[in-house]
């Protein structure tokens, strides 16, 4: 059985048990989000469109990443409206970190309302080569047959 690493393995059940939907509901909609594996990080771009950067938040606390911002309600006092669709208030978001992610190189950059998280993984997660090294000892000098049986001659 062949493994592959991936520290967001319980991310779908989470956010279902945090925020009652299965991933397509609206309470998740207020803040959706893509995740991918690039290479040796993850990348997480989070729309925020009409949300003032400076009112966003990313903690790192323990294995948990929190992503909280906040879209102020208009204020005009002279508006009637027709129709409003885009929540206001606060919205947060918590995703479990699993193990193998560097959480002390997260990087975070804003553009065009789009909230972007590199995170790296860890230099222990990393696959890595194992070198075969030899030892000291007599040479072994042999031949092997169809069947795979070795023939050793010490010299």
């Amino acid at each position: 059985m062949v493994l592959t690493f991936d520290p967001f393995r319980e991310f779908d059940r989470l956010a279902g048990q945090v925020f009652g939907t299965t991933g397509s509901g609206a309470a998740t909609m207020a803040m959706p989000m893509d995740l991918y594996r690039s290479g040796d990080h993850f990348v997480l771009h989070c729309d925020l469109a009409g949300i003032d950067p400076g009112s966003v938040d990313v903690n790192v606390d323990g294995r948990a990443l929190t992503i909280r911002a906040e879209r102020s309600a208009r204020t005009d006092a002279d508006v009637q409206w027709v129709r409003r669709e885009r929540a206001t208030g606060t919205f947060e978001r918590r995703i479990a970190l699993g193990d193998g992610l560097d959480l002390d190189r997260i990087s975070a950059t804003w553009q065009d309302g789009v909230l972007t998280l590199t995170i790296p993984v860890a230099e222990q997660a990393k696959p890595r080569r194992i070198p075969i090294g030899t030892t000291a000892g007599p040479a072994l000098t042999g031949t092997a047959t169809a069947t795979d049986t070795v023939a050793l001659d010490r010299s």
